[in-house]
């Protein structure tokens, strides 16, 4: 009987391999030393309309290293939105190195972005500084790019069926043409939203469900980040009050930073992080807050905020800058800014109104406002009432949240476990920050969860050991001793 089941699974392994070889090419992509296999599945732009205009939707398969496969690939769901999942897949290849062992790994590009029909708008970093700086300048620059997109091929309309469900219903696509009956989701960030989503509408495709920092949604994003970011940044300032040697070397750092904020606008002098060349600026409170907020995403950052503000209430802006300058995307790695307004527009601006998140003291609602103000008038798409539920899950599901996050904090995960039911694992990382897989040990608690055999041991993983990750330590410049004279 047992050895009648192994040749069952083992044939069944095999034709899901040769379906999936019939369906894709080998390729190259840069970043991953190995060969991988490309390839990509016809879909309607607009699914009511299956005989009108066509987009391809492009994926990568990193094969399984081991000759007995299992059938299960886990799809990765970048975040965002409007990130590209094959950009992503070099970074994030090593956090899925043991289950790329009998696992196919597949990276996805979402409708909108990389290869699959991009709604791409100018690549800010090129921008002087002066523009980078000014809001109104951001927000003539993305008018300006609805107006381009509206031209293209999809037409203004067209831009309306870039929304999660659509997105998600393109993933199945690609499911069905690889071949395997159930697959294993793992999202991080905006990605979360996309698994749940594909969750809901094709519960028996699913296995396993990681989740990395949970943006449900109901979260009404541009709203929900001032409140969350407010925490973060009154966690650091705590902490730093807590540390002594922070506390001894910024013992006014509340008070510096208040007046920091009272000082603005001032005109500031700053080396262009891409050309190196300094340019002149005028920092506004809107665009100091965007500064104070990169860091935060990453601890080992934000632990050098306290010096970057206390300098920046000195006038020297240089430390804050060059912190953002370690966070900008990589080449391929920035937003298709098109497809992420398209999904924001259409599936957080109609909740903004409603959202009961009060705005942060210091952080307010100026980013809530801007996204008011383009979403007014950028298509919107329609959306199954359903698509803001979250059923109970039948199968387990893995939340990861960090602890210092400042966008997708634990309240956020803490809610989306509870509403999923008794399958749903949620593992707080106290000393994490947005994105969880690849700090200390999680990858590894990631990889039992998924190999498992059953889901009772799925929902059993020990993660206790994510909860001994520090905090790190303040940054403290050394300070320069001053020669006597001779």
């Amino acid at each position: 009987m047992r050895l009648a089941l192994a040749i069952s699974v083992a044939l069944v392994a095999c034709l899901e391999s040769r379906v999936a070889e019939a369906a894709t090419a080998p390729c190259r992509v840069g970043g991953i030393r190995t060969e991988v296999l490309c390839g990509s599945v016809q879909r309607p732009l607009d699914p009511a309309q299956p005989a009108g205009t066509k987009i391809d939707v492009h994926y990568v398969v990193v094969p399984a290293t081991a000759r007995r496969k299992l059938p299960d690939a886990v799809f990765m769901l970048a975040g965002g939105p409007g990130q590209s999942a094959i950009a992503l897949a070099p970074s994030v290849l090593p956090l899925f190195a043991r289950l790329n062992n009998r696992r196919d790994i597949v990276f996805v590009d979402q409708r909108g972005t990389g290869k699959s029909a991009p709604l791409e708008c100018e690549d800010p970093r090129h921008q002087p500084l002066a523009e980078q700086a000014d809001a109104l300048a951001q927000e003539r620059q993305v008018l300006k790019c609805l107006d381009t997109l509206a031209r293209g091929p999809f037409g203004r309309d067209g831009l309306r069926h870039f929304t999660t469900p659509v997105a998600m219903q393109d993933l199945e696509a690609v499911r069905e043409q690889l071949g395997g009956e159930r697959i294993n989701l793992v999202g991080g960030s905006y990605g979360t939203r996309a698994a749940l989503d594909y969750l809901r509408q094709f519960p028996q495709a699913v296995r396993r469900v990681v989740l990395d920092g949970v943006a449900p949604p109901d979260m009404a994003l541009p709203g929900a980040a001032s409140l969350d970011t407010q925490a973060a940044f009154d966690a650091l300032l705590a902490a730093c009050e807590r540390e002594s040697k922070c506390r001894q070397r910024y013992p006014d750092l509340r008070a510096d930073w208040a007046a920091l904020l009272r000082s603005l606008p001032r005109t500031v002098t700053v080396a262009h992080p891409l050309t190196g060349q300094p340019e002149r600026f005028t920092l506004t409170r809107e665009t100091l807050l965007g500064l104070a907020r990169g860091p935060l995403y990453a601890p080992a950052l934000a632990a050098a905020l306290p010096a970057a503000l206390a300098e920046a209430a000195q006038g020297r802006v240089e430390a804050l800058a060059g912190l953002n300058a370690l966070l900008l995307p990589r080449r391929g790695g920035v937003l298709a800014m098109g497809m992420h307004f398209s999904v924001v527009c259409s599936e957080d601006a109609p909740r903004m109104a409603q959202a009961t998140d009060p705005a942060g003291a210091d952080f307010g609602d100026a980013l809530a406002a801007v996204y008011s103000r383009v979403c007014a008038v950028w298509p919107r798409g329609e959306l199954p009432a359903a698509f803001y539920t979250l059923p109970a899950s039948a199968v387990p599901v893995l939340v990861f949240s960090g602890g210092l996050d400042p966008a997708t904090p634990p309240r956020h995960g803490e809610r989306v476990a509870k509403a999923l039911g008794p399958k749903a694992l949620h593992v707080v990382v106290p000393n994490a920050g947005h994105g969880v897989m690849g700090v200390g040990c999680a990858s590894d608690v990631m990889f039992r969860f998924i190999a498992a055999d059953s889901d009772a041991q799925a929902l059993q993983v020990d993660a206790s050991c994510v909860k001994g990750i520090p905090r790190p330590h303040a940054f403290l410049p050394v300070e320069r001793v001053q020669e006597p004279a001779r």
